[in-house]
């Protein structure tokens, strides 16, 4: 699965993202875009909460079992998102379940969306963002077992590989990575830039 295109190169070059996830994540979900945002020049920091931290890592889910660990750069305790110019949220199904149970990741997320920063959210990672209280009014994707959720938490949701509104774009599973992953690109691209300005 070819993610980098190498168009994108430096194409976030200064930026910094952050990447909210903790145990359960779906492997490639985080993997992938972490390395094409890097290939693209960006500082990329994954973030857990110390919850779900063994060692300085997390432990991934590969599709249908365990999968690997991904080292964790900063604990959530002591994140802020005043030093990140966009948000990736991976999905798999115990890692965003966890999420939205924890009042500092939800916060940690909702900060994103009220200073204006784009956000990323493949497959599961909506329901993060349906607790944070942000996807009223907006198209999106996901994992096509939210849409329901989506629906009930005031979004629109579309069958798509890919779906663009605004300062959000979301996909719906790891075979739209490609897709998703440039999309993502762009969309911080534009929007950091924009917002170094400001």
């Amino acid at each position: 699965m070819a993610i980098f295109n190498s168009e994108f190169r430096d194409k976030l070059k200064g930026k910094r993202v952050a990447i909210l996830a903790t145990e359960g994540v779906e492997e490639v979900e985080l993997t992938k875009p972490k390395k094409a945002l890097e290939d693209a020049g960006a500082k990329v920091d994954v973030i857990a909460p110390a919850s779900g931290i063994k060692s300085h890592q997390i432990k991934a889910w590969d599709m249908t079992d365990w999968g690997g660990t991904i080292k964790v750069d900063v604990e959530l305790s002591t994140a802020s998102p005043s030093k990140y110019d966009a948000l990736h949220l991976p999905g798999g199904v115990i890692n965003p379940d966890q999420l939205r149970t924890d009042p500092e990741a939800v916060e940690f997320v909702k900060t994103f969306f009220k200073e204006g920063k784009p956000v990323a959210a493949i497959c599961h990672g909506p329901w993060t963002l349906i607790e944070a209280d942000v996807v009223r009014g907006k198209t999106m994707t996901s994992w096509p077992s939210l849409k329901t959720d989506l629906r009930n938490a005031g979004a629109q949701w579309v069958d798509r590989e890919v779906v663009e509104d605004k300062n959000l774009v979301t996909s719906r599973k790891p075979d739209d990575l490609p897709a998703f992953t440039k999309a993502m690109i762009e969309l911080f691209s534009h929007a950091a830039a924009h917002n170094a300005a400001a």
